[in-house]
């Protein structure tokens, strides 16, 4: 299961969905896409707005500016990961203000 811890200043997004095998897990690239596509947005609009890490199964997010624009498209990569944890909610778990 991919659990996505929700603080304050900080997301947190680990494990696997094991929904399929690895390469046909649509619930994996799911969330890899949409999370991808938000830091990547970020990073174009304010590089120094959020602070990142990934290694394998794992992806941490850290706001360093509260900015409306990084605010709104942090709140739409949560509205997304929420809306696929309906459809999942075998292989996502969101847990806010952890």
């Amino acid at each position: 299961m991919i659990l996505v811890k929700v603080e304050k200043n900080k997301i947190e997004i680990k494990g696997h969905a094991d929904y399929e095998d690895l390469g046909k897990d649509i619930v994996c690239a799911s969330v890899s896409s949409i999370v991808t596509t938000t830091i990547n947005g970020i990073i174009s609009i304010d590089e120094d707005s959020i602070e990142y890490s990934e290694k394998e199964g794992f992806i941490s997010i850290k706001l360093l500016k509260d900015k409306d624009v990084v605010n709104k498209l942090i709140f739409n990569m949560i509205d997304l990961l929420k809306q696929l944890e309906s459809q999942y909610p075998k292989n996502i778990k969101i847990k806010e203000g952890v």
